[in-house]
């Protein structure tokens, strides 16, 4: 494995994803010397509390800092594109979480900004690296499932079910005019693209809000926290809940239902591929297992054993089969890629990775899934003439 103990790198946020962040990059050997919390008291506090050398009062601080190669940003959404191109510009490598940027201009002119720096720019798309998600884009790939014909998915969560549960993603000038499509709907498009190689070009959604008032705490709530104290009414206008009905470049038909009021449904995403050979479907809660599904012959179900994967999936699978990988294994694997090509200098030609010009791709398709949804019409993706990222090929 290439040794990454000589790059440095600072975190920018210091929520729930930030900590996760900041365990898979201690897992790789990347020194996280610096991280920037909302106040100077929360840079102090997670500064002690990881280990970490240097609390950044300002983002300024986190730009003049020649020893910072890597700037990891989990900061609240409408922070990213002034984070990211502030990095870029000063010559530093980003790993930005979704979404990219508040609209599509934005991303546009940060996959612009990335492309012409020649640094690497990298979004928090980690679902892909799961195995079993790389064994089934492999399958796809190789043609053991045929002609992809219809995909289908959804990913429900319940931590906003209540009128009280109450998150900064809920205000639209942080979280974006849509929240759970660009929450956790991105995730899907990202997986849906990736295993198939197909863009999704065309999109009809219907978007509903359940709880169109919520009691808003008078100070801040965590992501996944629980809020206290006095509260006042807020007016909702992003969606809980949606389903949206999509066709790709190569064909192939798909719908996806997306909720953060589902009860008991924590963090679930699924997938399913039908192909005109056999089927695949996977599960985020069950991420070790792949159904595998076919017409004459029994179903299978394959559990994630790097002797028996294919070599992509075999090459992110840490431990043997038996041995259990989730949720925090995806963020490793995803950052040894990312900071093997930060190792080179610039990115692969083809990496795994999503990319800022993917990140731009997703902005394109929240953007029309809205256009959708107020018009109760199809919409067309924005432009999507450049090649899908880690696959090397065009639709």
């Amino acid at each position: 494995m290439t040794s990454f103990s000589h790059l440095r790198a600072a975190i920018v946020g210091t929520g729930f994803i930030g900590t996760v962040h900041r365990e898979a990059l201690r897992r790789l050997g990347i020194d996280v010397i610096g991280v920037l919390g909302s106040s100077p008291s929360r840079s102090k506090e997670k500064s002690a509390e990881w280990g970490v050398a240097r609390a950044y009062f300002d983002y300024d601080e986190v730009l003049t800092d020649e020893s910072v190669d890597v700037v990891h940003i989990t900061s609240p959404n409408d922070q990213h594109f002034e984070h990211a191109r502030g990095a870029l510009t000063a010559g530093k490598h980003v790993v930005c979480e979704k979404p990219l940027a508040m609209n599509s201009s934005q991303t546009a002119e940060l996959a612009e900004l990335a492309a012409s720096t020649g640094l690497v720019g990298a979004v928090n798309f980690n679902v892909r690296f799961y195995p079993q998600v790389h064994e089934m884009r492999e399958r796809v790939a190789n043609g053991s499932v045929g002609k992809p014909y219809l995909i289908t998915g959804s990913y429900f969560q319940d931590w906003l079910l209540y009128d009280t549960d109450w998150n900064w993603r809920v205000e639209a000038a942080r979280g974006g005019d849509l929240r759970v499509v660009g929450d956790v709907g991105s995730h899907w498009f990202d997986l849906a693209t990736f295993v198939t190689g197909q863009r999704i070009v065309e999109v009809m959604a219907d978007l509903t809000t359940f709880i169109p008032q919520r009691r808003r705490p008078t100070g801040e709530v965590a992501t996944f926290g629980s809020a206290t104290g006095p509260t006042v009414d807020y007016d909702v206008g992003s969606e809980d809940a949606g389903s949206i009905l999509l066709r790709f470049a190569g064909g192939a038909r798909g719908v996806v239902s997306v909720s953060q009021v589902s009860a008991g449904r924590k963090n679930a995403i699924s997938f399913e591929l039908n192909g005109s050979s056999a089927s695949v479907a996977w599960r985020g809660e069950r991420p070790e297992e792949l159904w595998i599904g076919h017409r004459s012959e029994p179903n299978q179900v394959l559990l994630r054993d790097p002797s028996l994967l294919s070599a992509s999936a075999a090459a992110i699978s840490g431990l043997p089969g038996g041995h259990a990988e989730g949720f925090e294994n995806g963020f490793k694997a995803l950052y040894a890629a990312v900071y093997t090509d930060i190792a080179a200098g610039a990115p692969s030609a083809a990496p795994r990775y999503a990319t800022f010009a993917d990140g731009h791709y997703e902005s394109l398709i929240v953007e029309a899934v809205g256009r959708s949804a107020r018009t109760s019409s199809w919409a067309t993706v924005g432009d999507g003439s450049a090649p899908l990222q880690g696959r090397g090929d065009t639709p």
